[in-house]
C-alpha cells in the first residue's frame, strides 16, 4: 500500500509545487511507483509537467464531487516515471459544492483507496491556502505531511497559523496526523538571514526538519515553463543534486533499501554555478 504524503504551506511561493514535483521525479528515478495529485486550481503542478490545463477535460474536481473514479482520471508519464491525477480551473468551484457532499472533509481519502495499491508514493499538492480542498488532502496523509519553508524571513510569519491548523485537525478529524518532515527551501548561503531562518524552523519543528537544504535557484525556477522535473530540466544542477539527496533522505528514513546510495549526478556532474 502505497505512502501518502501531503505537500502544504498555506504561504504562496515558498517551494510547494517544485518540491511535490521533484521529490516525486526523484522517486520515480530511484524505481518507486509515485502518483502526484493536484489539489490545487492553479493546475501548477500539471502544467509543470507540460500538461496543458486547458485541454484537461476533467481531473480531481470531478474526481472530488464523486462525479468519476480516480483511476479513471490518472495520465501516465512514462519519461517522467511519474504518474498524475490533474487539476484543472473546474477546482475553484470544489470548495462551495463540497460543503453539501457528506463527508466533505475526506472526498480526497475516500477517492484514493482503490488505486493505493498501485503505487509505493502518492504526493498531494495542496492550494496555497487553509481550504477545505487542503483540509481533504490533510485528511489522506495518511504518512504525514511534508512542509516546505522558504528560508526568510517572511516564511516564518505563517508557522503558527499552519501548526495551529494542523492542531485542529489532528484533534477534531484524524488523530493520526502528523508532520512527517520540514523542507528548507530557497536557501541563499551567501547571507546570515538564510542560516538564522533554519535555526528559527527547527526551534518551531524540533527533530522534523530534514538535513538537506534547497538552494535558491536560477534553473529550478525556469524548469516549470519547459514542462519538465528539475531531474530532466537540469540534472547537473545544484538544486538537482540536493532534490535527489531530500529523496534519498526521505528513502532511507522509510526503510526502503537501495542498491547504489551514491549519488549520480556527483559522480557524473561539477554542480553549476547559479
Amino acid at each position: 500500500m502505497a505512502r501518502i504524503h501531503t505537500i502544504v504551506n498555506q504561504k504562496g511561493g515558498v517551494g510547494k509545487t517544485t518540491s511535490a514535483i521533484s521529490i516525486g521525479a526523484y522517486l520515480g528515478k530511484l524505481g518507486q511507483r509515485v502518483l502526484l495529485v493536484d489539489l490545487d486550481a492553479q493546475a501548477n503542478a500539471t502544467s509543470s509537467l507540460g500538461v496543458d490545463r486547458r485541454k484537461v477535460k476533467s481531473g480531481t474536481y470531478e474526481v472530488l464531487i464523486g462525479r468519476v473514479p480516480a483511476a479513471s482520471q490518472i495520465m501516465t508519464h512514462p519519461r517522467f516515471k511519474m504518474s498524475l491525477l490533474p487539476s484543472t480551473p473546474a477546482l475553484a468551484g470544489a470548495e462551495i459544492e463540497l460543503i453539501d457532499l457528506p463527508t466533505r472533509e475526506s472526498r480526497l481519502k475516500q477517492a484514493l483507496e482503490p488505486v493505493q495499491d498501485r503505487y509505493d508514493y502518492i504526493l498531494i499538492d495542496c492550494p496555497p491556502s487553509l481550504s477545505l480542498l487542503t483540509v481533504n488532502g490533510l485528511m489522506a496523509a495518511r504518512d504525514g505531511v511534508l512542509i516546505p519553508v522558504q528560508c526568510e524571513y517572511l516564511a516564518l510569519e505563517g508557522l503558527g497559523q499552519l501548526a495551529s491548523t494542523l492542531t485542529k485537525v489532528k484533534s477534531s478529524l484524524f488523530p493520526a496526523l502528523a508532520i512527517r518532515g520540514v523542507i528548507l527551501t530557497m536557501y541563499d548561503g551567501r547571507t546570515r538571514l538564510g542560516q538564522d531562518v533554519i535555526n528559527e524552523v527547527k526551534k518551531f519543528f524540533p527533530d522534523k526538519v530534514f538535513q538537506t537544504v534547497i538552494p535558491r535557484s536560477i534553473r529550478l525556477a525556469e524548469a516549470p515553463s519547459y514542462g519538465e522535473p528539475i531531474n530532466i530540466y537540469a540534472p547537473g544542477s545544484n538544486a538537482a543534486i540536493a532534490y535527489e539527496k531530500l529523496t534519498r533522505e526521505i528513502l532511507t528514513q522509510d526503510g526502503v533499501r537501495l542498491v547504489d546510495l551514491s549519488l549520480e549526478h556527483e559522480r557524473l556532474h561539477e554542480p553549476e554555478k547559479e
